[in-house]
């Protein structure tokens, strides 16, 4: 990941506009992206704006210990899953130089894009709907997406994509671009912290309605003065994952 503006992309008003209704149309035919049967799983709200005063500066920059922070907390309260982040402003970024622009005096990128589902590594991962490979890449930076691949999709003749970061390498081992992925077929898993940018194991999830030029690769932070525009292209992934009624 480098460093972005809203220039970067040329926003389409419209097709952002039309995605949603089709995600609406359709929110209650998407297969699941993670394992979770709400019978017997539990999910658990985190919350990484600052707000919990136990995740230390000093937890942040070992990923070890954060990875047992985040472990502990899905134990306690009996929680497959530890699950948030969408449209999150987060202190934790400032650990990464990632989310920092060249210029000190640029506004650094906090605004998160995307929903984190925080479980075990080599959880299976599976696409919502039939799409095709468009991208991937191992993006191996400390505080980025580390594996990640990018999906395309049609949804009633409207294209959109989606993007799954922090991956195992082995996601990528015998993959090829224009591969078709089905509905419902695993085709990843989360990764370790080697694989996935350094982090505890989760998922980044994230759709995107005009994705431009960018190949294995797309924003999944952005500036707070630039959220309404990021957040217009990359709508509320819950449309898909239809699982924050089960917090």
């Amino acid at each position: 990941m480098f460093f972005y503006s809203c220039s970067d992309i040329n926003f389409k008003s419209v097709q952002p506009t039309r995605l949603l209704q089709k995600l609406e149309k359709y929110k209650n035919n998407f297969a699941p992206v993670v394992p979770f049967s709400p019978e017997k799983d539990k999910l658990l709200q985190l919350d990484f704006t600052g707000a919990d005063k136990n995740i230390t500066n000093t937890i942040l920059a070992d990923t070890p210990a954060f990875s047992g922070y985040i472990n502990q907390l899905l134990l306690k309260a009996g929680a497959r899953y530890g699950i948030g982040g969408y449209g999150e402003h987060r202190t934790i970024y400032s650990q990464s130089h990632v989310f920092d622009g060249s210029d000190p005096n640029e506004e650094p990128r906090r605004l998160h894009l995307g929903t984190d589902i925080w479980g075990k590594p080599h959880t299976a991962v599976m696409t919502p709907i039939d799409g095709i490979v468009h991208s991937f890449a191992f993006n191996d930076r400390f505080g980025d997406y580390g594996v990640t691949i990018i999906l395309s999709h049609v949804l009633d003749n409207i294209s959109f994509h989606t993007l799954y970061g922090h991956l195992s390498l082995n996601s990528i081992k015998n993959l090829n671009g224009g591969e078709k992925i089905y509905k419902a077929d695993v085709f990843a898993e989360f990764g370790i912290p080697s694989e996935n940018g350094h982090w505890p194991p989760h998922l980044h999830f994230q759709l995107i309605a005009e994705i431009g030029e960018w190949k294995g690769d797309y924003p999944g932070v952005c500036k707070f003065s630039e959220k309404e525009k990021w957040l217009s292209n990359s709508p509320d992934p819950d449309l898909i994952l239809q699982l924050s009624q089960f917090i």
